[in-house]
């Protein structure tokens, strides 16, 4: 039976109503009283949601205190229902059918005692309904009519580029030139102003505009709970492209803060860090920045004016004061989201607006918010009016700060009571937390915030809240699919993050564990979702008795690195009503033992990512009782004694490091959707052969890492198992991605049946030598990364370019057998002919060679990324690596890293200078950022 959502208002009151009715249609032998029970609870909480339904959609401010104490009471009421059935349902639930028959026996004698305190239990908690239906009439609680609220799911959200806000051209401009004038003295600027005023975007747009060349980048953003070892870690990975990854984890404050000093006292960097709330955590992230006077820049923003004072201590730094904008900039940037521009907005509601706009105070975010509001509304005087009103009441006579929350807490009562559950999920995450979109989808589902029966559906429904949610300004974007329609990556404004958090508490929605300690509803109410967002290595026993707690439907954790909570872990698995357990970045010093699963057959989300330098990783003993489990993530861990996993009949996503050996009998997961990433040289012929029998699966990843095993017998008999599988699944599968020994892969293509596969996206990982000629058949392809040794011939030009709905191109050319020998490669000439819907092209070159897009070449393209060995700039001629540039005429973005490695410096800044001086003068202006890379490898300087 689908569990209908359970808003933040009601709770899971829709939830349980829906439990109670399928226990009554069930075949369960109730004790005497229970069913009668179950009868009277559902009626009367049936008239109960209504009534909450309606206090759902008033403003705090119009609720009299003894509503919202009932309220809360009748929310929590809602839970322990919940609970009971769950458990009920739990002992019903079927043992294994190879019981003897003594145990079924004593299981009938445990289920008859525990049916008769079921009875007990429902009897208790019908009193308690009846209490607070009695207190609901005494105290006049009741269904007032609620404000009208027009609703609708709009169109994906429409993304800003950042050239186009309003506002920041001349803050922008006077930053740099402050920043950038001739002296190489150390220079820091720190921006400040209140919350919601733009700093973060002002500071981004400086950091991507100075054009000067640095040595190395960074930006990182600190946050209100910081944890400086792990931010300095940041920057290190930044400045360094990763060098020192594998070592940091080790390192200590000291150590962090000495071998970074040392990496930046002879370089010239640029670092952005953003958001910083302390003097302490700002002395500790100098500490780390040598002054070494090469022209080095540090760029801070900050609420306080304290700490921007105490950044800008010494020569050479200045604080600069965030403004609000002016009128017409608030004009242009109010209008832009909801007519375009204002010449588009009808002439009667432009009094209505420059009313609303006075309200804002020239608040970038209080606008976007408000127009976010408005979007979803009838584009009326009468309803643009009644809007002013409520904001007028909400923000006289308040501080900046104060009045965008309250701006916020309009936007967040005009929003329907499914999207008020799913926005209030969001403060699972820390701040300036990136967020997946996909899993966030997949936990609310998980959490039964979507309605509905079948879960494609579900998914589905999930991608439209998320994507309104966005087209209200409540959650930002920070990664655009192709199409421009999918946001794959978002993340949440710091200042809406409070408010969400603060709304989350005050209703028990979550419970939160940080720096600060719990949230304040940790003391006096039952944890329902737990969010653990720092490190708890103080007091990790009272975690424990937390999470022993009975009523915790979800445990997210995040980045802590707390070894005495890894050692608990087991204890996560033994919540009867938890439903989602999502562990990202501890650290596991040992052994991780996940023990026995007990009694959670709720569970349907069981992700476990980057665990860290573990000696290994044991799945629960009994994970086959997850009967519900339909996403089991272990990707980055390493899993021993996987055999379970072929049991859990409902598991749609199976994602698993390609180090594991899988048991036999893949094929017994029917309901399989994804298969990622799996070694076929580790597992056996058996193995790929059952890869054929999973006739759902949509997306696979394969990995190939010894291609020497095609040669002996058993290495044989897997290529030819995996030919003949993946043949079969070539018609059904959606997304394909191998990496390692190619020929397996590119057999079964030519195979393939005559009508085109549905295949839409195609990853070829491994560097093969020419374009495979079977890639032409595959007509529905969108997305293609193909790795490839040598040059690009023209065929194999004319092959991608056949492909007619590519949207996106990645070619990474590596050099040939020849190495670095010599041999000059022509330019790869992009012609006008084919590549006509690709919007994104990636370049990749690691060897010599050079681009030339010819008049009308890819007419829609709009992303371009170049990776381009500066040495070979000098060899092309004129024009050097690139040619054509102004030729793309939808060009809106160039990405370019240039790798140093064997270059002059004159090669370098050559190269850079070309690609900046046709994008001056294109007449898209695209947006050019520039990385360069290997510096440390350099031709070395000739002596004159």
């Amino acid at each position: 039976m689908a569990e209908v959502m359970a808003s933040a208002a009601t709770g899971v009151m829709g939830s349980v109503i829906g439990k109670l009715t399928a226990m009554l249609g069930e075949k369960y032998q109730l004790a005497r009283g229970a069913e009668e029970g179950i009868c009277f609870l559902k009626e009367e909480l049936s008239t109960m949601d209504a009534v909450l339904q309606n206090l759902a959609e008033k403003d705090d401010d119009q609720i009299d205190p003894l509503a919202k104490d009932w309220r809360s009471k009748v929310r929590e009421l809602s839970y322990d229902i919940e609970d009971c059935i769950d458990r009920f349902r739990l002992n019903h639930s079927h043992g294994g059918s190879k019981a003897n028959f003594v145990r079924k026996a004593v299981r009938k004698v445990k289920i008859l005692l525990q049916d008769r305190g079921l009875a007990e239990e429902i009897q208790k908690l019908k009193s308690l309904v009846i209490e607070q239906s009695e207190r609901a009439k005494r105290y006049d609680i009741h269904a007032a009519s609620p404000q009208p609220v027009l609703l609708d799911l709009r169109a994906p959200a429409l993304f800003a580029e950042a050239r186009d806000l309003v506002g920041i051209d001349g803050p922008r401009k006077e930053i740099i030139e402050l920043l950038t004038c001739e002296e190489m003295q150390h220079k820091v600027v720190s921006i400040y102003g209140t919350a919601g005023q733009g700093k973060t975007t002002l500071a981004m747009e400086v950091y991507r505009k100075i054009t000067e060349a640095f040595d190395c980048r960074a930006f990182v953003s600190v946050s209100q709970t910081p944890d400086i070892k792990k931010l300095l870690r940041d920057i290190l990975s930044q400045i360094s492209n990763n060098q020192f990854d594998d070592q940091t984890e080790r390192w200590e404050m000291e150590q962090l803060i000495r071998n970074m000093r040392d990496y930046l006292i002879d370089k010239r960097y640029l670092i952005l860090i953003d958001d910083i709330w302390s003097v302490a955590a700002w002395e500790l992230i100098e500490s780390a920045l040598p002054r070494n006077d090469n022209g080095s820049i540090v760029i801070t923003t900050t609420r306080s004016k304290t700490v921007a004072k105490s950044c800008c201590a010494g020569i050479g730094a200045r604080m600069y004061e965030a403004q609000p904008l002016g009128d017409d900039d608030s004009q242009r940037l109010f209008f832009k989201r909801l007519f375009c521009s204002r010449e588009d907005c009808p002439q009667d509601l432009r009094k209505v607006s420059s009313d609303i706009l006075k309200k804002c105070g020239g608040l970038p975010l209080a606008i976007i918010s408000i127009a976010g509001l408005l979007a979803n509304k009838r584009q009326t005087v009468e309803v643009w009016v009644n809007t002013l009103k409520s904001i007028s009441a909400a923000v006289d006579k308040d501080s900046h700060i104060d009045k965008m929350k309250r701006i916020l807490l309009l936007s967040y009562f005009d929003l329907p009571r499914h999207l008020k559950s799913c926005l209030l999920y969001l403060s699972v995450f820390p701040e300036d937390y990136l967020i997946d979109c996909r899993e966030l989808i997949l936990l609310w589902v998980a959490e039964a915030l979507i309605p509905g029966q079948d879960r494609e559906s579900m998914e589905q429904l999930g991608r439209s809240y998320l994507n309104d949610l966005i087209n209200r300004s409540l959650v930002q974007p920070a990664k655009v699919g192709v199409d421009g329609s999918t946001v794959k990556i978002c993340r949440v404004h710091d200042v809406i993050l409070e408010f969400i958090v603060s709304k989350a508490v005050e209703d028990n929605f979550v419970t939160i564990w940080n720096r600060n300690g719990f949230s304040q509803n940790y003391i006096c109410n039952k944890i329902r979702r737990l969010s653990i967002q720092k490190d708890i290595s103080g007091p990790v026993e009272e975690m424990v008795k937390t999470i022993k707690h009975a009523h915790i439907r979800s445990i997210n954790i995040f980045g802590c690195n707390n070894s005495g909570l890894v050692k608990h872990a087991f204890k996560f698995l033994s919540n009867q009503v938890l439903r989602v357990l999502n562990i990202r970045g501890l650290r596991v010093d040992g052994e991780c033992y996940l023990g026995q699963v007990k009694r959670i057959s709720q569970m349907k989300y069981f992700g476990i990512i980057n665990i860290g330098p573990s000696r290994g990783c044991e799945l629960p003993e009994d994970l086959e009782k997850l009967q519900h489990l339909e996403t089991l993530d272990i990707s980055k861990i390493n899993i021993r004694k996987p055999a379970s996993i072929i049991q859990l009949q409902r598991l749609v996503r199976l994602n698993v490091g390609y180090w594991m050996q899988l048991p036999d009998g893949i094929g017994n997961l029917q309901a399989l959707e994804e298969l990622s990433s799996i070694d076929l040289s580790f597992q056996s012929v058996k193995f790929i052969q059952g890869l054929s029998d999973l006739t759902n699966l949509k997306v696979l990843a394969i990995v190939w890492t010894d291609a020497t095993e095609v040669r002996d017998v058993e290495g044989h008999e897997k290529q030819k198992a995996c030919i003949s599988s993946l043949t079969k699944l070539f018609t059904r599968l959606r997304q394909f991605s191998v990496v390692g020994h190619p020929v397996a892969t590119l057999s079964f293509m030519s195979l393939c049946v005559s009508t085109p596969p549905p295949l839409q996206r195609l990853v070829l990982g491994e560097l093969i030598s020419a374009v495979p000629h079977q890639i032409s058949s595959l007509l529905n392809l969108t997305h293609l990364r193909i790795g490839l040794w040598g040059e690009v011939s023209k065929e194999g030009i004319n092959i991608l370019a056949s492909l007619p709905i590519l949207v996106s191109l990645s070619v990474f050319l590596f050099p040939g057998n020849e190495g670095d020998s010599g041999i000059f490669h022509p330019r790869h000439a992009i012609k006008s002919q084919g590549f006509q819907s690709l919007v994104k092209f990636t370049f990749r070159c690691w060897c010599e060679g050079a681009l030339e897009f010819e008049p009308g070449a890819m007419p829609k393209l709009q992303r371009l990324k170049l990776v381009l060995p500066a040495r070979c700039q000098f060899k092309y001629g004129d024009g050097g690596l690139v040619l054509g540039l102004q030729n793309l005429a939808g060009l809106k973005y160039v990405d370019l890293h240039i790798d140093w490695k064997a270059a002059t410096s004159d090669e370098v800044d050559s190269l850079e200078d070309d690609i900046r001086g046709v994008a001056g003068v294109h007449h898209n202006r695209p947006i050019v950022q520039v990385e360069r890379w290997n510096q440390n490898l350099m031709a070395p300087r000739v002596q004159p």
